[in-house]
């Protein structure tokens, strides 16, 4: 089953930042890596579900020109909103992924420490999302925790190996560390409807 929301309201509930994202060398380094692995130097929309606090959010919106980033926590949407401010394109909103989700498509969507709190289906649903908002050559980046913990439903390998089984997706970086596993994939060009070889030569 899906993480409860009671856990993340607690979180939240004793300190604007529960999980110290701004603070520990595990995070900033994460990040750093995370960013540095985008294979462009620059992305004219992304997308930034499970934002949290916005420290992610910062270095990405140097890579791009237009960044979305929600959360479902009232309290770290805006702790975004502030740390973003001085950022006009950078838009920070509340919604509840995979049940809300942007209308718009993106060249980049980045999932950070978000799918692990989720049961296989809703995962599974979550990722097809992602990669239909993908834009053709669009990227889809995953980077999770690898050490099993009570709230979380799978790890950062079991989430990459979901991603390689995707269909219409092309792995084209993966970074295994004993703590986390980041995962660059691309979205394939929509091959089209598969013609019979007599309509194909143009015979009927």
């Amino acid at each position: 089953m899906n993480t409860p929301a009671a856990y993340f309201d607690s979180q939240y509930a004793r300190a604007t930042d529960p999980w110290h994202l701004g603070e520990r060398w595990y995070d900033r380094r994460k990040y750093t890596l995370t960013v540095a692995a985008l294979p462009q130097a620059r992305y004219a929309r992304a997308f930034e579900p499970g934002c949290s606090v916005g420290v992610l959010t910062e270095l990405l919106a140097a890579r791009c020109e237009r960044l979305l980033s929600t959360d479902r926590i009232t309290s770290a949407v805006e702790t975004t909103a502030r740390r973003t401010a001085g950022l006009e394109h950078v838009s920070v909103r509340q919604m509840t992924v995979p049940g809300q989700w942007p209308q718009e498509s993106f060249d980049l969507v980045v999932l950070s420490e978000l799918l692990y709190y989720f049961d296989s289906g809703t995962r599974a649903a979550l990722l097809h999302q992602s990669t239909e908002s993908l834009d053709e050559g669009g990227h889809l980046v995953a980077v999770h925790w690898n050490h099993p913990v009570a709230e979380h439903t799978c790890t950062g390998r079991d989430i990459a190996a979901q991603l390689d089984a995707l269909d219409g997706l092309s792995s084209l970086a993966r970074y295994d560390d004993p703590d986390f596993t980041l995962t660059v994939h691309e979205r394939r060009p929509d091959p089209g409807p598969v013609l019979s070889p007599a309509r194909a030569e143009g015979l009927v």
